[in-house]
């Protein structure tokens, strides 16, 4: 399970993150509460230590998204979702 997935569904408290929702799909379009994307961000900074500008914040729209980002400032590649 990528470490994005993970940190939304701690967040939301909703599985459908971990097992429905697809790497593409737009979280806006999920539902999810504005909040909890910054909340998100505010997690993904404090577990990470990468720094998400508003610049950043405005490409991150899917989990493939914030997973590039993550593998692009830690120099690591995206953790794959299983099927």
């Amino acid at each position: 399970m990528s470490t994005v997935r993970d940190m939304l569904t701690e967040l939301t408290g909703t599985p459908e993150f971990a097992h429905d929702i697809s790497d593409d799909t737009d979280l806006g379009a999920t539902g999810i509460d504005s909040g909890d994307l910054v909340r998100l961000i505010l997690l993904i900074e404090q577990r990470t230590g990468a720094e998400v500008t508003t610049e950043d914040m405005e490409g991150l729209r899917t989990i493939a998204d914030y997973e590039r980002f993550l593998a692009d400032r830690n120099g690591t590649a995206a953790h794959p979702d299983g099927p």
